[in-house]
Order: structure tokens, then C-alpha cells, then sequence
């Protein structure tokens, strides 16, 4: 038999989890998450770091200091056009027509790394970086489909059985 404090756990994960799924369904053209997947940002962001980014930055307000996320120009890993990076913006230069470029680097990295980097413009840049909760990433690696998928039905299975047992239970005391 289930106990009231396994019920109540389930209960509880299924609700943060339709929380979390309405906030993000509401607020994704404000906000996105991302989770640090390299050491280039060290010690300001850490492996498996949660970063949350705000859209509503525009790039023309962007300025030196500011910790970016952004569609690389090029890649460093092979078959792939472009990487999402995570770097504090280290220069801004007006280019060819006024156009505005951005050049950043990793805390971490000894100078920017050419198509990484650098040129970045506005149609790469996806945010500005708000919120960093630390090692909050590590649950995503841990919770991937399927893993979330089982943990959500096993929850409900457990949650109809208990209710299964506690009506069959009640109708057996009233007969």
C-alpha cells in the first residue's frame, strides 16, 4: 500500500511540472533557459549552471561586460553549421553600413575564437543573460525523454492505485 506522503510527493511533482511547463509556454517570447555546457564561462558560470535569458534586451542596448547567449557564426564541432554559446561581450564595433557587431570571448578562454566569437550581429543574438541558478542543469541531464516521461506516468500509475485501493478499501468498511 502507497503511503499519504508518497501520494502527497506525487502530487506535488506533477504540479511544479504543469507549472513550469505553463510558464514556459507563457513566457517564451520573454524568457528562454539554457544550461552551461562548457567551461569557457569559469568561475563566472560553471558546467550544468541553469542561465536565464531575457529576450526583451535589445541588441542595440547591449554593452561591454554584458553576458550574452548567441548562434555562432561558424563551429567547432564537426557536421554542425552553428553552436549556441554562452560569453560576456568583450568589444562593439559599428561595421560595413553601420551595421552593428559584437565580439565576445569566454572568462575563461585566453582570447576570442574567430566564427565563435566573432563577427556577432543582431539576427545571431538570441539574449541577454539575467539569472544564473547554479548547478540547476544537472537535473535536465539526469531527467532527458524518456526518463521525464516515465517519472510523469509512473507518478499518475501510482496515484490511480492508490485511489483504486482507498475506494475499493471504503466500500468493503461500508458493507
Amino acid at each position: 500500500m502507497l503511503s499519504r506522503a508518497v501520494i502527497h510527493i506525487s502530487i506535488t511533482i506533477i504540479g511544479i511540472a504543469i507549472v513550469a511547463i505553463g510558464l514556459r509556454l507563457l513566457l517564451s517570447n520573454y524568457y528562454q533557459t539554457y544550461v552551461v555546457a562548457s567551461g569557457s564561462m569559469i568561475p563566472t558560470l560553471n558546467i550544468n549552471d541553469f542561465v536565464i535569458v531575457s529576450k526583451l534586451t535589445p541588441f542595440s542596448e547591449l554593452k561591454v561586460g554584458d553576458i550574452i547567449v548567441f548562434k555562432s557564426v561558424g563551429s567547432l564541432i564537426p557536421q554542425e553549421l552553428h553552436e549556441t554559446i554562452v560569453h560576456r561581450i568583450k568589444q562593439i564595433d559599428s561595421g560595413t553600413n553601420g551595421v552593428r557587431i559584437v565580439r565576445t570571448k569566454g572568462d575563461a578562454n585566453p582570447s576570442s575564437i574567430p566564427l565563435i566569437d566573432y563577427p556577432i550581429e543582431a539576427h545571431n543574438y538570441i539574449g541577454k543573460v539575467i539569472y544564473v541558478v547554479p548547478k540547476l542543469g544537472v537535473i535536465s541531464t539526469i531527467v532527458n525523454p524518456p526518463t521525464n516521461y516515465l517519472i510523469v506516468a509512473g507518478t499518475i500509475v501510482l496515484i490511480v492505485i492508490y485511489y483504486t485501493r482507498t475506494l475499493k478499501r471504503e466500500e468493503r468498511t461500508r458493507a
